[in-house]
């Protein structure tokens, strides 16, 4: 095939797929699918602070109950305990 014939190929599928793309509207989901991909990443950031949250609160929580269960303990050798 000689080479000008390869490039009149190629300049007519590249016409062909860009009208196609104005005639069935492919431009047009451009924007929405950028959209939900920069929502995606913005939750998925939100989770991930989220869970690293939970996490802080999580042991927060543990040290209470350590707390909680050293006073009980001291409470109930006060009342209970030798004298």
């Amino acid at each position: 095939m000689s080479l000008s014939r390869r490039a009149w190929i190629v300049a007519a599928s590249v016409g062909a797929v860009e009208a196609l793309k104005d005639q069935v509207g492919l431009c047009r989901w451009n924007y929405p699918l950028k959209s939900l991909a920069q929502h995606t990443k913005n939750n998925m950031r939100s989770y991930a602070q989220a869970k690293k949250l939970s996490s802080s609160l999580i042991a927060k929580n543990e040290k209470a109950e350590q707390s909680e269960e050293s006073l009980r303990k001291v409470m109930y050798l006060s009342c209970w305990g030798p004298n």
